[in-house]
């Protein structure tokens, strides 16, 4: 895991103009700041959809297609659920009609998907291989719940030394004891590397329990602190 520091822009708040008739004077001696620190992790989060589509010229029948091709999928994939490690759930589920020139309905499409996720990637995948009705429609990795909640921890921790430290020096480089918090805000976004991949009918030529080939890349979780300090 690789730690990396960044110091947002540093501003020494000048006074600023105070509306006309306003009892209030303006701040004096007011250092706006932020900070940020980051975490970089690997991600642990594998999110897998399988899809099929149908057309026929009934739109019951195309339907009655998709929940078959459906319900076979959920059978197989439900054998290996486990709650954090395999969790499956269904997707898009559309019927839709085709045209012709004039208007005219001339038939029916309609997609099913159903969505593998979990943290156990072998058990993600090797179910994958096992389903005979879907094909493989696209992969993505995140982070999990419990690694972002970890890992925003670690990363705020560091912004806020990193702020804490910035005023402390500021104040002393002016000419300051110290300083007073004033207003501070914490933002957090995960920068994660989704990397979607599209497979299609190769997927049928693996035998029924070889894993989809998969790896992970790492995400990066930013945290910054800005706010406004009272020099004393």
């Amino acid at each position: 895991m690789r730690r990396l520091f960044a110091a947002g822009a540093l501003v020494l708040a000048a006074a600023s103009a105070v509306a006309q008739g306003s009892p209030y004077p303006p701040p004096q001696n007011v250092l706006q700041l932020s900070a940020s620190g980051t975490v970089e992790v690997q991600q642990d989060l594998l999110s897998l959809s399988m899809t099929t589509t149908r057309e026929g010229a009934d739109a019951n029948a195309v339907q009655g297609q998709l929940k078959a091709a459906l319900d076979a999928a959920l059978t197989e994939a439900r054998k290996a659920a486990l709650p954090g490690q395999l969790d499956v759930r269904t997707g898009n589920f559309s019927l839709y009609p085709r045209y012709t020139r004039d208007g005219k309905i001339s038939g029916w499409n309609g997609t099913a998907e159903l969505v593998l996720e979990g943290r156990d990637f072998p058990r993600i995948t090797q179910t994958a291989g096992r389903i005979q009705t879907l094909t493989m429609g696209g992969v993505s990795f995140g982070l999990s719940r419990e690694q972002r909640s970890k890992v925003e921890g670690e990363a705020q921790a560091l912004a806020i030394d990193r702020f804490k430290a910035k005023a402390a020096e500021l104040a002393k480089g002016f000419g300051f004891s110290g300083y007073s918090l004033r207003e501070v805000s914490v933002n957090s976004n995960d920068q994660g590397a989704v990397r979607p991949m599209r497979m299609a009918m190769e997927a049928k030529a693996m035998s029924s329990d070889s894993p989809v080939p998969v790896e992970a890349g790492k995400s990066t979780v930013l945290v910054t602190v800005s706010g406004t300090v009272q020099l004393k």
